[in-house]
């Protein structure tokens, strides 16, 4: 770790309780009650879906779930996007929209997440959630876990891991909405002093999946979305009933106004007719496992796999490619395309010979291997890191649906850049 990076990482809480600090004063005259996602993934599905339920009643903290991201969206200011001199501007801002300046909706819906150890702790001390809804847990971003585990903090990361999460239910008020199969998350809630509610999968008794719809069932009643959404959010479905009854609001099931978020199971149209899913927002073995679990269940000839690596494990890094090999092997698709050295190294020896597979270290070899084989019949579906999205984007039958791709701003578009990805 380089001296400004050991500089960033003491400042962090410093500079960001002075953003907190004038945040606040806008955040008690406000005075919503707050709705809080967390989770290792899924928290942003969840957070359309409650959006499209309350619509304009609450106000959703888009793009915005650590500290600095929340104290800005509570201010109206929109944080650093591009020119690190943003900065400088506001630390002047802030002091002056705390005081003139506060949002008006009845609810907070706010996404948390849990990348970095005590930021969870800090934000529910804050905010303190009328209600908390926790999505999922697993080793998402554990590298940034290891060193509580050296210390001796914590036995292992996946304890570490639960204890950041669990800092929100801790503080919530009234209600924490749970998956009740995952016995660290029933072990973590279960002395707080907010009602714990368990819920499971179970209640989804249907489930219809194609490249550009899905289907689930619960209660008789059919949640229908114009995206092919995999299984796993049947938990958000879940929690999103078990919500609107605590706020004895009727539950809308015709979700065809979801907007999925860029980068989330997003159905778009490639060239030649090719069907594609894109699900490159994130890298980890949650978000890997239910993606392939729905290309099983997908109703679609000719699918074909574009995996990037897991990224952000750490020691886990060799464990969690291996998991990765044996849930490929389960989906069985037509066609693997691997493209990074992590998948390289570890996920295609456990593959190679199995299934159809190629592997690619960079991006544009990946591509150029598309452009030519692809004939127009397939449905591909994408996931993993190493700027899978790129690809995506040469792909589209309209160019104009890079809009609906992940990593779209400035300083991701330059990291692309860096890698020759123009």
């Amino acid at each position: 770790m380089t001296i400004i990076s050991r500089l960033k990482k003491c400042l962090y809480f410093v500079v960001a309780g002075y953003f907190r600090f004038f945040a606040d004063f806008s955040f008690k005259k406000w005075k919503p009650r707050v709705m809080a996602i967390t989770g290792s993934a899924g928290k942003t599905t969840m957070l359309g879906l409650v959006e499209v339920e309350l619509g304009v009643k609450a106000h959703y903290s888009h793009n915005a779930n650590s500290v600095y991201g929340i104290a800005f969206d509570i201010l109206g200011l929109r944080g650093i996007t591009g020119s690190k001199w943003r900065w400088l501007y506001l630390f002047f801002a802030a002091p002056l929209r705390a005081i003139n300046y506060q949002r008006r909706e009845k609810y907070y819906v706010v996404e948390i997440d849990g990348e970095r150890p005590h930021e969870t702790e800090y934000i529910a001390k804050w905010l303190k959630p009328e209600v908390t809804l926790w999505v999922s847990l697993g080793r998402s971003h554990a590298v940034f876990f290891e060193g509580a585990v050296a210390s001796g903090e914590f036995e292992d990361v996946d304890e570490a891991i639960t204890h950041e999460f669990a800092m929100l239910p801790r503080y919530t008020k009234k209600l924490v909405l749970i998956d009740d199969d995952n016995w660290r998350m029933r072990e973590a809630t279960k002395d707080i002093g907010a009602k714990v509610v368990g819920l499971s999968k179970s209640k989804v008794t249907g489930y219809e999946v194609y490249p550009n719809r899905a289907v689930f069932e619960i209660g008789k009643k059919e949640f229908s979305f114009k995206h092919p959404m995999p299984r796993d959010i049947s938990m958000q479905l879940v929690m999103l009933v078990e919500l609107m009854r605590y706020l004895e609001l009727p539950v809308n099931y015709d979700l065809a106004d979801f907007v999925m978020p860029p980068g989330r199971s997003n159905y778009l149209e490639g060239k030649r007719g090719v069907k594609m899913i894109d699900s490159s927002y994130n890298a980890h073995i949650i978000s890997m496992t239910t993606v392939l679990d729905m290309v099983k269940s997908l109703r679609a000839p000719h699918k074909w796999l574009v995996v990037g690596d897991i990224i952000d494990q750490g020691k886990l890094e060799k464990d969690e490619h291996e998991k990765l090999a044996e849930l490929i092997l389960e989906a069985k698709p037509e066609k693997v395309v691997m493209v990074g050295r992590r998948t390289a190294e570890y996920t295609l020896p456990l593959i190679k010979g199995e299934i159809d597979v190629v592997s690619f270290r960079k991006p544009q070899q990946a591509l150029k291997y598309l452009e030519k084989n692809l004939t127009g019949k397939e449905t591909v579906i994408f996931k993993g890191s190493q700027y899978l999205e790129w690809i995506v984007e040469k792909l589209l039958a309209d160019p104009a649906d890079v809009s609906l791709l992940p990593r779209q701003d400035i300083a991701h578009k330059k990291r692309r850049a860096s890698w020759g990805l123009e």
